[in-house]
């Protein structure tokens, strides 16, 4: 983003500006069943600003080549572009390091990474990885593998009615044998924000390592890794504005030159023989083959642009979004939040009780509505409250007050289709 670019992104940020931003968004100015796209499923996906598609257009155009591996210049111009956006990611979530930061396909492999890692290293039978009820299957199922392979016993905190985390069970859980906990950030199926600098004191004074899932906080809220005290945070681009196939690992560095690779290939070593090999420092060693350039240089893109905005300004507008939705949604007969914890952000989720969430969904779609219905990769969080799967309306920066009434009016029309 250009200085002129970032000035207007700031002046318009002061007030947030929805509709000035939302132009900046190609994706929202379509129909969707001869009707206006009204697109509340940024949870799973988000739409990308110009600026990003133009600078993804603008490297496979012009500037394509491969990295750290040319003395020529596009090879010279893609590594800075490249390195830049490592740059861009660690003052994004104040990391102290740019060495720290591990470019990942997503949320997803960054877990898997430190699981089969760092776990893998230090993990012995009898040893325990502490998560919570309402954790995503990215952050259930990576553990429960190297629980397998190492002998260590995965533990589970409970989640109260309202969906917040019972601290006190947490507390009792982390315990002399907890040597990881790996807790979300915010809750994709719930909205829960978690006290994750409590969550990690306690961790830390047991000797355990703590793991964040960041793939929901970091497009909401301001992410702050030093402040946190976490040991490991991850998250997505393509939740946050960039292109898919792009994530982030942040990690202690001290962490990360003990761990072994997670893939081999090159790019992450420092010699290799028929005999054996030795391997490159972090980030590189974590990096094997050709990376995900575009996808690191578009991440670095939506990073500009939502510094330009402000993620105070966006939390403060999907936080007035959520308590907009809430009371609108409380008026709808018969529907029924599910998960109402005391800090919540982002998105919520519902269901009629005798409305499957798959029709609400589909019935919604035709009014030109996008939301999500089903288990949220949650499965655990269902059954928690005895659903098969919910609806949820999760919020961007460039969602308003006339969408959630889109949406109300759609719930609406799904009641009096099925004679309620």
């Amino acid at each position: 983003m250009s200085t002129a670019e970032r000035s207007v992104a700031a002046a318009m940020g002061a007030a947030l500006d929805v509709e000035r931003v939302r132009r900046d968004f190609p994706a929202l100015h379509q129909e969707v069943r001869g009707r206006p796209l009204v697109y509340l499923d940024n949870a799973a996906t988000a739409h990308k600003p110009q600026v990003v598609l133009e600078t993804i257009q603008r490297y496979y155009a012009m500037d394509y080549s491969n990295v750290h591996r040319g003395v020529h210049w596009l090879s010279e111009r893609a590594t800075e572009a490249y390195e830049a956006a490592r740059e861009k990611v660690r003052a994004f979530i104040n990391a102290p390091d740019r060495r720290e930061i591990v470019f990942v396909r997503g949320t997803t492999e960054a877990i898997n990474l430190v699981a089969a890692s760092y776990g893998g290293s230090v993990l012995k039978p009898g040893d325990e990885v502490l998560i919570t009820e309402m954790e995503h299957h990215s952050n259930i199922v990576p553990w429960q593998l190297v629980c397998e392979r190492t002998g260590a016993v995965l533990r589970v905190a409970p989640i109260d009615d309202d969906g917040n985390l019972v601290l006190e069970a947490f507390e009792r859980l982390c315990g002399e044998r907890t040597r990881i906990v790996a807790v979300t950030h915010l809750s994709n199926a719930l909205g829960t924000l978690n006290p994750v600098r409590r969550l990690v004191e306690i961790a830390h004074a047991h000797g355990a390592r703590v793991v964040v899932d960041g793939a929901q906080a970091a497009p909401r809220l301001p992410v702050d890794v030093q402040a946190l005290g976490c040991d490991f945070y991850a998250f997505s681009g393509h939740k946050l504005y960039g292109p898919t196939g792009i994530g982030v690992l942040w990690a202690r560095r001290e962490l990360l030159e003990a761990m072994p690779p997670y893939q081999g290939g090159g790019e992450m070593i420092r010699q290799v023989t028929f005999e054996g090999s030795t391997w490159a420092p972090p980030p590189a060693r974590f990096e094997a083959g050709t990376p995900h350039i575009v996808g690191a240089i578009g991440l670095g893109a939506a990073i500009d642009y939502l510094q330009g905005i402000g993620l105070e300004a966006i939390a403060r507008h999907e936080h007035a979004l959520l308590e907009y939705a809430t009371e609108a949604l409380a008026e709808v007969p018969g529907l029924r939040i599910v998960g109402n914890a005391r800090e919540r952000a982002g998105l919520v989720s519902f269901v009629f009780d005798d409305i499957h969430p798959h029709d609400v969904g589909t019935i919604l779609d035709h009014e030109g509505v996008a939301v999500r219905a089903g288990h949220h990769c949650a499965m655990p969080v269902m059954q928690r409250y005895c659903v098969p799967a919910t609806a949820r309306a999760s919020f961007a920066l460039y969602n308003t007050r006339e969408e959630i009434d889109a949406l109300v009016a759609g719930l609406h029309k799904v009641r009096s289709m099925f004679g309620r």
